[in-house]
């Protein structure tokens, strides 16, 4: 096995999305990015639902009682902290792979926010998926303070590997 193979292990991305949808392929890269610059080095498995603002709007009110639509929700398998990681001996069996949890984003609030922010619809989803791996792997921001700062950090990190900037425009 390669020095490559050993560090970038086999991640499943699922993009629960129409038929030809453009980006994709381009969350399925920002996601194993994420898992990548995060160090993870299990095999996971990440599902992502893409809707509209009604359908994370029922989803917010049934998980977490919020009753209005929000951009991204994300749901982690296991109580993780920052800088913990899966252990393999979490994977199923017959995969090999952990489950890492799932994502759902609203495709309309990413829109509206890319619009309100000053850039691309595609820069919004790849960070909000970023935004939504960091909390898969116990990233949180319920302070204004370290907590926050650490995740943003590590969001910026990541999407600048990627070359993605705030200012990418349309």
């Amino acid at each position: 096995m390669s020095q490559e193979e050993k560090r970038s292990p086999a991640h499943c991305v699922c993009v629960d999305c129409e038929e030809g949808w453009p980006y994709e392929k381009t969350l399925q890269r920002v996601i194993q990015t994420a898992l990548e610059a995060e160090k993870v080095d299990v095999p996971c498995v990440v599902e992502v639902c893409i809707t509209d603002d009604e359908g994370i709007h029922q989803t917010n009110l049934e998980m977490r009682g919020v009753d209005r639509p929000t951009d991204v929700l994300s749901f982690p398998m296991f109580e993780l902290q920052p800088g913990e990681k899966p252990r393999a001996e979490w994977a199923d069996p017959d995969s090999d792979q952990v489950w890492l949890g799932d994502m759902m984003i609203s495709l309309e609030r990413a829109q509206a926010q890319a619009e309100e922010y000053g850039h691309s619809l595609e820069r919004e989803l790849c960070y909000l998926a970023v935004h939504s791996v960091l909390h898969l792997l116990g990233y949180d921001h319920l302070d204004e303070g370290p907590m926050k700062r650490q995740m943003r950090q590590r969001e910026e990190a990541i999407l600048g590997q990627l070359g993605i900037t705030r200012d990418q425009g349309e």
